[in-house]
């Protein structure tokens, strides 16, 4: 018969090993407690060492200036948007005083 799978959420996954790096939980301690293969830890581990790395980044000059044009290309459509609205109520509004 199969156990029953359980998929643990990122927060879980983070307690888990906080428990072992920070609580100086055995890993068999901490495996045995959650049903867990060492391996499956283990790659969490990795996984966790690995992609923290990101968290620390700072955002280097190519990525501040994508950042940066992808902003200027949203503040132009919307200063076309307001173009074309402020023209259409011109032309209106001249219709307007024409009729009178």
């Amino acid at each position: 018969m199969r156990k029953k799978r359980y998929n643990y959420s990122p927060a879980e996954k983070v307690s888990i090993l906080k428990r072992h790096l920070v609580g100086r939980e055995t890993v068999s301690d901490l495996c045995n407690e959650y049903q867990l293969q060492p391996k499956i830890f283990y790659g969490w581990q990795k996984q966790f060492f690995e992609q923290g790395i990101s968290v620390f980044a700072r955002e280097t000059k190519s990525s501040r200036k994508q950042a940066e044009e992808r902003r200027v290309c949203e503040l132009e459509e919307k200063l076309r948007q307001k173009h074309e609205v402020l023209s259409e109520l011109l032309e209106e509004h001249v219709r307007l005083l024409l009729r009178d």
